[in-house]
């Protein structure tokens, strides 16, 4: 039986992946710095209560286990942290990445996963998909945070591949750029789509037949299992964008949204283009655009901008999307 480790195992995100990694047949050991309970009594489970800043305790896991699969999870908004990303933040996970890679070196695991995301990439005006080595633009502290790790990871790899013996495997290491997720009950992220930035009011321009990349967390979830699953040489390696088949628009949120769960006044406003237009009609904060998470640029709502998602496709079906979450 396989080991796996999932920091920030007791988050949203990582208690899903923990639950289908053992239904997977893994043994699965989850660190996190308290438990939600969601998969106590599973067989094959532990959970370890730890601050992932805990040095100590993240090399005594790797010293008395022999670990096939490392998903870094942690410090990931949505998982556990909130959508206000902080300078404390982005250091404390600059500090876990650090040392957090080399562990997992030294002790030769086979496969890693780092959840990053798509705040990373410069959305262009146009509506080309956007490929996993298209232009980078980090300005939000999360794409810096993410970024920074995304780039520790890579650092670590070809240090150990200049160091490690012959013959020796290399580690598969997977960095999955996610946009944001949902679930049936989890709908953060599809509200602040409908979020004016300048005033908190819910609202749609024109008919809100405008889009934007989403991600149902089950196709996260099913993209992660099957990587751990497939990814046998490093063929696997790289980077992935994983997302949603197709745009989710703001009609379908709201139609989601009132279907499923209670959604007040929503106003309708100017359509798109005139929006675009309207300089200074929605300024927000400069500050909130850096550091939250799920600001809303509303100059960008025409783009429709969309992630190329065919590498991941090659591994898993994306199934699902706002009309079938569970």
């Amino acid at each position: 039986m396989e080991t796996a480790l999932v920091t920030g195992g007791s988050g949203l995100i990582g208690k899903h992946i923990v639950s289908g990694l053992l239904k997977k047949g893994y043994a699965v050991i989850s660190v996190d710095k308290e438990d939600d309970g969601y998969n106590d009594g599973k067989p094959n489970y532990q959970f370890v209560k730890s601050e992932v800043t805990d040095r100590n305790k993240l090399a005594e896991i790797f010293q008395n286990n022999e670990i096939d699969l490392l998903v870094h999870a942690a410090c990931t908004v949505d998982n556990d942290l909130g959508p206000t990303v902080t300078e404390k933040e982005i250091k404390e996970s600059a500090q876990v990445d650090s040392f957090l890679y080399r562990y997992a070196m030294t002790e030769k695991v086979h496969k890693i996963v780092l959840l990053s995301t798509d705040q990373v990439y410069d959305f262009p005006k146009s509506r080309e998909p956007i490929r996993e080595d298209d232009d980078l633009k980090i300005t939000t502290n999360y794409a810096s945070m993410k970024y920074a790790a995304e780039k520790a990871l890579i650092t670590e790899v070809q240090y150990n591949e200049l160091k490690k013996d012959p013959g020796d495997a290399s580690s598969v290491c997977c960095i999955a750029r996610y946009s944001p997720i949902y679930t049936l009950d989890y709908t953060d992220n599809l509200m602040a789509k409908l979020k004016d930035p300048k005033d908190g009011e819910l609202f749609i321009a024109g008919r809100g037949q405008y889009g934007f990349q989403m991600c149902c967390l089950h196709n996260l979830i099913d993209f992660i299992l099957c990587f751990a699953t497939s990814a046998d040489d490093q063929s696997y390696a790289g980077i992935y964008n994983v997302s949603d088949k197709l745009l989710t628009t703001a009609a379908d949120i709201i139609g989601f949204m009132r279907e499923n769960h209670h959604l007040g006044t929503v106003a309708q406003k100017n359509p798109m283009a005139v929006i675009a237009k309207l300089k200074g009609l929605f300024t927000g904060n400069k500050q909130d655009e850096k550091t939250n998470y799920r600001y809303l640029d509303v100059t960008k709502l025409e783009n429709n901008n969309m992630l190329d998602n065919t590498r991941a496709s090659k591994l898993v079906n994306f199934r699902w999307d706002i009309h079938n979450t569970t």
